[in-house]
């Protein structure tokens, strides 16, 4: 049998040797002005070409010596050890992937036997969530050397599209609050659409966080609570006075909202939604309508990144288009500076 690839070298430079197809008559440069190097990689060439299956046992046979369980680890492994390497909510998300059933076919396969077909059929199968947890669990068994190389290449993988959101209106919100029978429900509503927090954040709300005497609440997130950041500090005004004077003066300001799991908060909002005829928001919608609402009343968008988190989605959508802002003429501001009191400062005294 002829074999497919040849050796040439072309002139004396310092990478001289190529690799020649013959069915293509494609010419790829080796790297190497070695004549031996070059050799033994057009001899593994021929070979892979010729005998495909022996060259897998004979890869795994070489990786073996470094990693003794390169010929038995499946996906499922895998993922069990990444989820152990992962925190509070993180875990619970990882754990949920294993029940994900567009991965079924993938869990029990040998990492280093897998093709990119599997992996495309996974994504063909799958949503969003799939290709953002695939792609993560991809990418962790490439950097620990259970993958020798990439299965997809980085552009190959399909483009994230998430749904479009958008901000609950105050129509909605009214509705919903009057719809709405359970007081400490119905608060954490209201205090969401007044704050804008995330609902894990408003639901560990302690009476502690808030400091009456100067009326400032503060947010511990939940998100970020391990990077020593200081917490956003938002001053309130009556009508969250009057919420917050119906919640507990100690402990949780939520009792029972905080021991419940988001996914189960975030289905009684929908279901009162889908009772109402709403459609299109969730618990997260608050946020965006807290960002929208800031925008159209000039509230500077640094503080709105304070209030709602540093990279805040919501910030940057409702910032950049979404909300509709009808802007004042610059007469007006003009007329407003020249009005404005200028009081001297007092010179200091001179000895």
């Amino acid at each position: 049998m002829k074999a497919r690839y040849r050796l040439i070298r072309r002139g004396n430079r310092k990478i001289s040797f190529y690799l020649v197809d013959s069915r293509t008559g494609k010419r790829t440069s080796l790297h190497t002005a070695d004549k031996d190097a070059a050799q033994q990689i057009v001899a593994a060439r021929n070979q892979a070409e010729r005998q495909p299956l022996l060259n897998l046992q004979l890869a795994k046979a070489y990786l073996s010596g470094t990693d003794s369980g390169v010929q038995t680890r499946t996906w499922q492994q895998a993922i069990e050890a990444l989820t152990q390497m992962k925190q509070g909510a993180n875990r619970a998300r990882w754990k949920r992937v294993l029940s994900d059933k567009a991965f079924a076919p993938l869990w029990p396969k040998v990492i280093v036997e897998t093709n990119a077909e599997l992996l495309l059929k996974v994504l063909q199968h799958g949503c969003v969530s799939t290709n953002i947890y695939l792609r993560r669990l991809h990418n962790f068994c490439v950097d620990m050397n259970w993958l020798p190389w990439p299965l997809i290449a980085k552009r190959q993988w399909p483009v994230i599209r998430f749904k479009e959101k958008r901000a609950i209106t105050a129509e909605e919100h009214a509705r919903i609050l009057e719809r709405e029978r359970n007081p400490e429900r119905k608060a954490f509503y209201q205090l969401a659409w007044h704050f804008g927090a995330s609902q894990s954040d408003l639901a560990n709300l302690q009476a502690e966080d808030v400091d009456w005497p100067a009326r400032i609440v503060c947010f511990i997130r939940q998100k970020v609570r391990w990077r020593d950041q200081q917490p956003p500090q938002i001053r309130f005004g009556q009508e969250v006075e009057a919420i917050l004077a119906t919640l507990p003066k100690t402990g949780p300001l939520f009792p029972y909202l905080r021991n419940v799991e988001p996914g189960h908060r975030a289905t009684e909002f929908r279901q009162r939604c889908i009772g109402l005829g709403i459609r299109g928001v969730t618990l997260h919608s608050y946020r965006y309508a807290w960002a929208e609402r800031a925008k159209v009343v000039g509230y500077p968008e640094r503080f709105a990144q304070l209030a709602l988190g540093h990279n805040s989605k919501a910030v940057h959508r409702a910032y950049s288009r979404k909300a509709q802002v009808t802007l004042p003429p610059l007469e007006e501001y003009e007329r407003n500076m020249a009005a404005a009191a200028v009081i001297p400062m007092p010179l200091p005294a001179t000895g």
